[in-house]
């Protein structure tokens, strides 16, 4: 792919700055993708004001879905239908199990926002979907379910097991 006006290498930021932050400048989404050389992820620039407006437009809506959760049964009953809209893999978990879901996330979403960072949501998400995976897989959900059955001690976190 060609670099466009928004986009730049990691090298065109180190040699020719003042370039780089007329680029940026110029984007109409005042960012800019900088590509990175072999497995090094790639950056992302932005100008603080449009930072700004994008934790606004974040915070704003999380604001209102947290208020509209919060004020209807009818609106949270929405929420979990649509939910699968949203992330399809969410029809692999009990309907329960979705409504526990959506109710977490929304409150996940309001704290992580006081915060001013989605890596909790970013968590839940990932933990929710590894639940879903558990349910999409018969085999492995049969296991998980056995009642009785002694699957053997659970080694502390961190702990190598020989």
């Amino acid at each position: 792919m060609g670099i466009s006006a928004s986009e730049i290498n990691f090298s065109d930021l180190s040699n020719k700055p003042a370039d780089s932050v007329r680029k940026l400048q110029e984007s109409p989404s005042r960012t800019l993708l900088v590509h990175r050389r072999g497995d090094e992820e790639d950056l992302v620039l932005t100008t603080v004001s449009r930072a700004e407006e994008v934790r606004e437009v974040i915070s704003t809506t999380t604001a209102l879905l947290v208020a509209l959760m919060q004020h209807s049964e009818s609106v949270r009953d929405l929420v979990t239908a649509v939910m699968p809209k949203a992330l399809p893999w969410v029809r692999f978990l009990p309907r329960e199990d979705m409504q526990a879901f959506v109710v977490e996330l929304v409150e996940t979403l309001e704290a992580a926002d006081s915060l001013g960072t989605p890596a909790p949501v970013t968590q839940l998400i990932s933990e929710w979907q590894r639940t879903a995976e558990v349910h999409a897989d018969p085999r492995l959900l049969a296991i998980l379910q056995q009642d009785g059955e002694d699957l053997g001690d659970v080694p502390e976190p961190g702990a190598t097991t020989a």
